[in-house]
């Protein structure tokens, strides 16, 4: 079932709204939820467990959420020490609840952050307040390695723009640097994985090129245009 304890309470009521949404729908009209949520003919038995979520299963977020980045990230060898790392020091971005911690307990679930639902909208217009605001309590320093349909959920605050930077991965051969795509979710995952082993802690924007450095992987530092944006760090691979 959906917990109700989970971090990041101030979005709570928000989290309650879209999973009557989601779910609504689902019971209401499954071949339309499908048609709503993109899912393929093959796919139709995930709008009816989406219309069970609150009965169904949960289980810490990092172990419930599938994909390249988490295969990569590959939780399940991390070691206990690593594991309370995670717990501290990442959020995850969802279109159902907002953010998340790791080991917040929530049920298996399709929803992408780019649907609009009926009686909430684009999920980008209804969350994206409410997320800034709670990533600005966020402690620290901010890597943020959000895709471009879960920035839009809620970009980094004016107020936290000094303290973050936004990673974009860079593939490099010939001399020459391009956007990757369906890997740089992998590329994600590795470092991540590779911050948590080395129990680098940075306070600063510095502090983390450098703990990034150290743990194998090249970057550079593009300062923002606009006061309000925070600084790119391009992360450079030269095979994905």
């Amino acid at each position: 079932m959906v917990a109700t304890d989970l971090s990041f309470p101030q979005l709570s009521q928000a989290r309650s709204k879209v999973l009557k949404a989601l779910t609504t729908l689902c019971a209401k009209d499954p071949h339309g939820a499908a048609q709503v949520l993109g899912l393929g003919p093959t796919q139709l038995n995930d709008t009816r467990l989406n219309s069970l979520l609150t009965k169904a299963p949960a289980g810490p977020a990092i172990e419930v959420y599938t994909g390249v980045l988490y295969d990569a990230l590959d939780v399940a060898t991390m070691t206990a020490v690593e594991r309370r790392r995670l717990e501290q020091r990442v959020v995850i971005a969802s279109g159902l609840f907002g953010l998340l911690r790791p080991n917040d307990q929530i049920p298996a679930y399709r929803l992408s952050g780019d649907v609009t639902l009926p009686t909430v909208g684009a999920l980008a217009g209804f969350w994206r307040e409410l997320v800034s605001a709670a990533i600005e309590t966020v402690p620290g320093v901010i890597l943020d390695l959000r895709s471009g349909a879960y920035v839009a959920l809620g970009p980094i605050p004016p107020a936290a723009v000094e303290r973050a930077v936004v990673g974009r991965v860079l593939l490099e051969r010939g001399g020459k640097r391009s956007v990757v795509s369906h890997h740089n979710k992998a590329t994600k995952g590795r470092l991540v994985r590779s911050l948590m082993q080395s129990g680098a802690a940075p306070k600063t924007i510095n502090a983390l090129i450098d703990a990034i450095t150290e743990v194998g992987f090249n970057c550079e530092l593009i300062d923002s245009t606009k006061a309000d944006r925070a600084a790119t760090l391009d992360i450079i691979v030269r095979e994905v």
